[in-house]
């Protein structure tokens, strides 16, 4: 496999920077059965984390954060790009997204370790349906 890529919904909530903030809702979720395909968490402002959740089933993590009364926002697109790591691995996805003048604002990608990698690229939201048109999803 070179490469496989999916649009994907993310989700953001914003909690207070304290320790076992991640634990907690990362538990939370867990217990309920909420599969996440990728996480981030990042500060935001000097006493606040911002959470960014890629959930496997966008219904399921809804539900059950209502359910804790957690405030989440989104759903909002995405693509996560999964493959083989090798060099160069994300150049033709990027020429595609250039190629259509999507711009890419942000993204994050990490190695597996064992020669696979995961990547998430944020477009604005009114270039996702171009950027799906790029990439041929």
């Amino acid at each position: 496999m070179a490469h496989k890529i999916r649009k994907v919904d993310y989700f953001y909530c914003t909690v207070q920077d304290q320790p076992g903030e991640s634990y907690k809702l990362l538990a939370l979720l867990a217990d309920e059965g909420v599969n996440l395909l990728a996480f981030t968490a990042v500060p935001s402002g000097l006493l606040n984390t911002q959470f960014t959740l890629f959930p496997e089933d966008s219904d399921k993590l809804k539900a059950e954060a209502k359910k804790a009364s957690l405030v989440i926002h989104g759903p909002i697109p995405a693509l996560l790009v999964q493959g083989d790591d090798e060099l160069g691995a994300l150049t033709a996805v990027h020429k595609k997204l250039y190629d259509y003048g999507v711009n890419v604002v942000a993204s994050t990608a990490v190695t597996d370790g064992k020669g696979g990698f995961g990547y998430v690229i944020y477009v604005r939201t009114e270039q996702f349906n171009t950027a799906v048109a790029a990439l041929e999803l």
